[in-house]
């Protein structure tokens, strides 16, 4: 198979469970429930995603074959590591491309794999790290994982119904809108009350980072 890349990149994971921890990103191309574009904002399932999926034009972009995507992950991450290399993918949505041969050549280049999905498509097996985000009026399939990321607030989406679900961590985590700082103390209002919770924030923004 060959996997259409927006960007990968070596950066700092800036949210959730794994904050602060060294990473590649590897960001597929496209998305279910929004092309990506600005003329289809109006119709897209979600309407506040802030990040550019589209197309294979992004630092390095472009199609890959499982191999040589293993070859350019690893050689993105710093070899004299004692640390476990960590790849997370991403989207747009990365389940309508990852499979198990990508995953079984990730792991045999030694990596520990995470995914970031809005939940509403299967995911193949063997995945480390499972980060549900679920966005606006959508059916969640994926129901258990590691950490489950509700961005807040959302009018379709109310924390108290993912509670039941399957996930070691939830986490809130401000809309980032014109009501950032309203939206944040909401969260932090909400987490307060509700001690399952935790707050998320997007950190690599607030440090001008990737």
């Amino acid at each position: 198979m060959n996997y259409k890349i927006k960007e990968i990149y070596y950066t700092i994971q800036g949210e959730g469970f794994h904050t602060g921890r060294p990473a590649v990103f590897c960001r597929f191309s496209g998305c279910n429930l929004w092309s990506g574009k600005e003329e289809h904002r109006a119709d897209a399932v979600c309407k506040f995603c802030d990040t550019d999926f589209w197309g294979t034009d992004g630092k390095n972009g472009g199609t890959y074959t499982a191999e040589e995507l293993s070859k350019f992950i690893s050689a993105l991450y710093p070899q004299n590591s004692s640390s476990k290399p960590f790849v997370v993918f991403t989207g747009g949505e990365p389940a309508l491309q990852l499979d198990v041969e990508l995953i079984a050549v990730m792991h045999q280049s030694g990596f520990e794999i995470a995914v970031e999905t809005n939940g509403t498509l299967a995911l193949p097996e063997n995945i480390d790290w499972i980060c549900v985000s679920p966005k606006a009026d959508t059916n969640i399939v994926t129901t258990r994982g590691h950490e489950l990321k509700l961005v807040f607030p959302q009018i379709e989406n109310k924390p108290e119904s993912f509670v039941h679900l399957d996930f070691k961590h939830f986490y809130v985590q401000p809309l980032d809108n014109e009501e950032r700082e309203h939206n944040t103390r909401l969260c932090v209002e909400f987490c307060l009350a509700h001690p399952q919770w935790k707050l998320s924030l997007q950190t690599h923004k607030y440090l001008g980072i990737d």
